[in-house]
């Protein structure tokens, strides 16, 4: 990463997380300090994602999945808080450059994605990272709604030490979860209609079936209480997950 990249996330980083988010301007400074970065994914396809390095070198390594919008600034604007929390951000795009801020386009795109290309996409990220000169080696995957439930699918597809879903969907089997390396942690909502208490009840009954660690939190609070560009948005809920976020990926990635 330039020095002037550098430079940009640490002026960002005295700022907290919420107030970049929800600052458009700010979003997009954030976004702007990270490095464009490319690979040929394990099927043949070329993808791109945006890379937050931290200062200090070698480093455990996240991957972010976006939620349905797309690859936006938000996305990138947390991949550059992690970078600055000392890890190697990964913001990853299974929508090949598509972003929208139309729910009814966010729902076509959603649709329109090829589980078997996403999968590759997940798998061919995470191994870049596992072997990126800069890394240790330990990664890591977090995603938001749509994002959520492909951070659980990465983790599935390619070994991973630490899984962390924001409300995403968690409807697996326990043949399934039994190919995870790493623990999970899960941040729902009560009020959800969609991630809702009977598909996490189903997710920890199978996790427990497959001799499996999962680490799962509610909050009084909606669908995308995390992102605070949505009217569901809950301060204190979505300060109070990324602590837990930050902790959970201490304590097994370093």
């Amino acid at each position: 990463m330039g020095l002037a990249r550098r430079d940009l996330l640490i002026g960002l980083a005295g700022l907290p997380l919420a107030a970049v988010l929800a600052d458009p301007r700010l979003a997009r400074a954030a976004a702007a300090g990270l490095e464009t970065v490319a690979t040929t994914s394990s099927g043949g396809r070329s993808l791109s994602a945006a890379l937050a390095t931290p200062a200090a070198l070698p480093a455990p390594a996240v991957m972010l999945i976006h939620e349905w919008w797309g690859l936006n600034d938000q996305i990138k604007s947390v991949a550059a808080a992690l970078g600055n929390e000392g890890y190697l951000a990964l913001a990853i795009d299974l929508y090949e450059g598509a972003v929208t801020d139309d729910r009814d386009t966010a729902r076509k795109l959603v649709r329109a994605v090829d589980a078997g290309a996403a999968t590759d996409t997940c798998a061919s990220w995470l191994r870049w990272l596992k072997a990126h000169a800069q890394g240790t080696g330990r990664v890591g995957t977090v995603g938001w709604c749509f994002g959520g439930g492909w951070s659980l699918n990465a983790s599935l597809a390619e070994p991973v030490d630490a899984t962390v879903v924001y409300y995403g969907r968690v409807n697996k089997g326990s043949e399934q979860l039994a190919a995870l390396a790493g623990p999970v942690l899960g941040h729902f909502a009560t009020r959800d209609k969609w991630i809702n208490q009977e598909m996490v009840s189903g997710f920890e009954a199978a996790m427990a079936a497959a001799g499996k660690s999962a680490e799962n939190h509610w909050y009084e609070a909606d669908h995308a209480f995390a992102n605070p560009t949505s009217a569901r948005y809950d301060a204190d809920d979505a300060a109070l997950a990324w602590q837990r976020t930050l902790a959970f990926f201490k304590a097994n990635l370093g």
